[in-house]
């Protein structure tokens, strides 16, 4: 199993314990997220001591005051590392707004600049407020007009009536613990619709554990109970998305 998507660095724990409990768990490739300059770095330095550990680097919607010609050469720079696969988490976060509307659309346009450079997958954060659609629909409008053919993840996938949407575009849908929620049975049975070429799974660890770890601090070890529903939705064996899963991770990711 991999985890497409968790910040180990705001994880419980000890680092290597983490590491180790993924490992066991049968996660053996996960991709950790930077949200910052500070937090690139700290998951660059994960990844050169453990094999099984990636990077995507970039700056969080919620992080994008001050985002500036600088703060993009930084993260250039930093995705030059072997260990880097992906650019993001970016895109637009109108639930929070801790970074003004006209920061984050800056962020988020010269992350997808870098990625298109670069040829790098780009790991799309869209999260809006209860009952209203504002930055998916942004989000999806922004990437038909600068990201055309661009490889696209929308981790914690959240908008199922876009998933049909997603697909025809050719982008990775990501489901995170939140889909295992009994009120939220939407996202559960979006899981159902995507191709299997283009479906992962994440944790978005320390956030979202899954229904059976609820209420505790999420790790990349718990995606397997994610992975459990999803396959149970799509009819289909743990060890068959299993096969899935790593194959779409090793097409995005190259590992």
């Amino acid at each position: 199993m991999i985890d497409s998507h968790t910040h180990l660095f705001l994880c419980d724990g000890a680092e290597d314990e983490l590491v180790s409990a993924a490992l066991e768990a049968g996660v053996g490739r996960m991709l950790t997220i930077g949200l910052d300059e500070d937090s690139n770095r700290a998951s660059i330095a994960t990844a050169e001591r453990h094999e099984a550990v990636f990077v995507s680097v970039g700056r969080h919607p919620n992080d994008a005051g001050g985002f500036d010609e600088g703060a993009a050469a930084d993260i250039a720079e930093l995705a030059a590392h072997k260990k880097v696969r992906a650019i993001g988490e970016t895109g637009l976060d109108f639930y929070r707004e801790t970074a003004g509307a006209e920061e984050q659309r800056r962020a988020f346009a010269a992350q997808i600049e870098i990625a298109s450079d670069l040829g790098l997958p780009i790991v799309i954060h869209a999260r809006d407020p209860e009952g209203e659609s504002g930055a998916i629909d942004e989000i999806f409008a922004t990437l038909d007009a600068r990201a055309a053919g661009q490889t696209v993840i929308l981790h914690c996938f959240s908008a199922p009536r876009r998933v049909d949407d997603a697909a025809e575009r050719g982008w990775y849908c990501s489901f995170a613990g939140n889909a295992t929620y009994p009120g939220a049975k939407d996202l559960l049975f979006a899981a159902a619709k995507v191709p299997d070429d283009l479906i992962l799974v994440e944790t978005d660890a320390p956030y979202l554990a899954p229904q059976p770890q609820r209420g505790k601090r999420n790790q990349p070890a718990y995606v397997v109970e994610t992975a459990r529903e999803i396959a149970d939705v799509r009819g289909i064996s743990y060890a068959e998305l299993e096969r899935t899963v790593e194959s779409n991770a090793r097409t995005l990711f190259g590992w």
